[in-house]
């Protein structure tokens, strides 16, 4: 059975802006520890955070979250 799981570029994108995880996460709404778990891939976040992640950096959604076959 293939896996997948859904990776995201939201690190590079915040060092791109000079944002801390703190900003980011004051602008989304979240705690710090959520930003942490999305950039390390290890929480994909509701269809409303990735909705508004992708407004705070002016991208579309599937520009931030992609899947990713696991091998």
């Amino acid at each position: 059975m293939l896996q997948i799981q859904v990776v995201n570029c939201i690190r590079e994108l915040r060092i791109e802006r000079g944002w801390s995880q703190e900003q980011l996460s004051a602008l989304a709404g979240v705690s710090r520890q959520s930003i942490i778990s999305i950039e390390r891939n290890r929480y994909v976040p509701s269809l409303e955070l990735a909705l508004r992640l992708a407004q705070i950096f002016d991208r579309t959604v599937e520009a931030i979250f992609q899947l990713e076959e696991l091998p």
